[in-house]
């Protein structure tokens, strides 16, 4: 009866992330397209008129159908959630490891807690709205297997559209020149209209999945998620920076490309291990990564500045009306999240630009209820004024992390 339970809630809660503008999206842009594609084909090059046109038709709905069941694997899947409340199985390994106070639990080797799905993810690249999932240790393959489907689709369609585009507009021409065999296409407004914008989705689809391939397969190869590949960059300029660090970073998971592909590309579909233990190179054990991670968090709170908020802040995206032109124009670009402030509000800020600045909110002990939204993100750098350690209004504040 529990398994009966836990597998009809795994069941409706992959449903619900169907339910997302970036599955929808997706869905319908690649109907819009196939079904413009086809309309066209029949009429370019009929499968009823030889074997290759046959072979071009079947070649076409083949590739939809794998993306759509890479696609539906790399939801469905899902990237491997650490446990809540995980811990690991020796006490003495606890001081190695970092602390995730969502899953009040610790974050295993390689993994790392997505605001959006609100687990801790086992070896997790990064977020993908088109999926609404995130893309990790037991989802990596259906996504890659998904993004070179959707770019070959795409490939074919866009070649098919600007060839039946071309022998339409010029229709006339064939005709008039006696090559009644090229003016089989018949253009009016609405597939023209649809064959110009399906054109465009397949490239712009091709552009963005090239690059989405490209990291992917880098990925791959270096045995590095996205993450990884930034704490590594830091790691290295910690010790150019700092001399007493005599030895350059050694990357614990990089085993070598062949062993490194073969991590990700297993014939069988089966996955290498549970996501938390993980072979490593040389010279290294299983916390290398997680004690650099601790000390690049260390150094991050060096860094830190302590702030007062003294204007409030609404945590909207884009705050003309409140903060004035250039702080609603000059945004961050990125898709993390704005906080709300209130006078008096300490934020510990370890990121700065012209005009916004990153921190997190210092939760107050004579707060009697939680407050709604995030309490890390961006924030409009004139709501606040940077407080010293001699300002009697930063006194007896409590650490954010």
């Amino acid at each position: 009866m529990y398994i009966y339970i836990c597998s009809h809630f795994e069941m409706v809660n992959d449903l619900k992330r169907f339910l997302h503008w970036g599955p929808i999206t997706f869905f319908s842009l690649l109907i819009c397209v196939s079904w413009t594609t086809l309309h066209m084909n029949s009429m370019l090059w009929p499968p009823n008129e030889s074997f290759a046109s046959m072979a071009n038709l079947g070649i076409y709905l083949a590739s939809n159908m794998m993306t759509l069941l890479n696609f539906i694997r790399a939801v469905t899947a899902g990237p491997g959630y650490l446990p809540k409340k995980w811990q690991p199985k020796h006490i003495n390994e606890m001081k190695f490891l970092q602390i995730c106070k969502a899953c009040d639990g610790y974050k295993a080797p390689r993994s790392h807690h997505c605001r959006r799905c609100d687990r801790c993810v086992k070896k997790m690249d990064h977020h993908c709205p088109w999926i609404n999932n995130c893309v990790g240790w037991g989802n990596q393959l259906y996504f890659i297997y998904f993004l070179l489907y959707f770019a070959l689709t795409m490939l074919q369609a866009s070649v098919i559209l600007s060839l039946a585009f071309y022998r339409g507009l010029f229709r006339r021409h064939f005709i008039y020149h006696g090559m009644r065999h090229l003016a089989t296409i018949r253009l009016n407004m609405l597939n023209a209209m649809l064959t110009m914008f399906s054109f465009g989705v397949a490239v712009g689809s091709i552009m963005a999945t090239g690059k989405l391939v490209y990291n992917q397969m880098k990925s791959v190869f270096t045995n590095q998620t996205e993450i990884e590949q930034w704490i590594v960059k830091k790691a290295r300029f910690r010790r150019v920076l700092n001399a007493k660090h005599s030895q350059m970073f050694l990357y614990p998971y990089d085993l070598g490309w062949l062993t490194n592909f073969n991590q990700v590309f297993d014939w069988d579909f089966q996955q290498h291990g549970d996501g938390i233990v993980w072979p490593v190179r040389k010279g290294c054990d299983q916390y290398t990564l997680t004690r650099e991670q601790l000390s690049q968090k260390l150094d991050k709170l060096a860094r830190t500045r302590r702030y007062r908020c003294i204007y409030p802040a609404t945590g909207h995206w884009m705050p003309i009306w409140s903060q004035g032109l250039m702080t609603g124009i000059c945004i961050p670009y990125t898709d993390d999240p704005r906080i709300c402030l209130e006078p008096n509000d300490l934020v510990h800020v370890t990121r700065i630009q012209d005009y916004w600045l990153y921190g997190e909110r210092v939760q107050q002990p004579n707060e009697k209820e939680r407050r709604k939204g995030p309490k890390r993100g961006w924030l409009p750098s004139r709501c606040v004024i940077e407080v010293t350690d001699n300002d009697e209004s930063a006194g007896g504040d409590g650490d954010g992390d």
